[in-house]
């Protein structure tokens, strides 16, 4: 097995598989390029990946993890974090804890600059996993959900509107 080392110079970026990348006017905010190296370093608890950002963009919808804590590092460039209910400037250098809670742990990295944001997230990769978002009142159900280095999903995963719920006795 090769060592597991990879420079963040070597990274190869790409933009998330069709099946997952944004459509409509979300196409417009949301542009990562993602290097996906916790599946090149063979990692077992932790998912690690590099993430770019243009200019204007957004990393992901703003949200919070039920299960996972992810942090990151900012490798390169300025932007934004929004925490909970606050936004605070970010460079490189910084380090971002976002521990796993409800909607006043989520978070959303938007590259405000005029140049490129790069950083590196880490989180740990429990199963299953509930993420909720704020801004839209979704929510993600995730078990044993993973994509691999061709963009093909495995697991299972639901989203859905926490407004479109049906009563426990419904259909029974």
């Amino acid at each position: 097995m090769p060592p597991a080392i990879i420079n963040l110079d070597q990274a190869e970026l790409q933009p998330l598989p069709d099946g997952f990348a944004p459509t409509g006017t979300a196409a417009r905010r949301y542009a990562p390029r993602i290097a996906r190296l916790g599946q090149q370093l063979h990692s077992q608890k932790l998912g690690y990946s590099l993430i770019a950002l243009p200019p204007g963009m957004r990393g992901f919808p703003f949200h919070s993890h039920r299960v996972n804590e992810e942090m990151f590092y900012v490798v390169a460039g300025e932007g934004e974090v929004r925490l909970g209910d606050q936004a605070f400037a970010i460079r490189a250098g910084d380090v971002i804890a976002c521990p796993a809670g409800g909607p006043e742990t989520a978070h959303q990295i938007i590259n405000t600059s005029s140049g490129e944001l790069r950083y590196l997230a880490v989180s740990t990769q429990q199963s299953p996993e509930i993420c909720q978002y704020p801004d839209t009142g979704k929510y993600t159900v995730m078990d044993d959900f993973r994509v691999d280095t061709e963009g093909n999903a495995t697991g299972f995963v639901a989203v859905a509107n926490e407004a479109d719920g049906v009563d426990y006795w419904e259909g029974e």
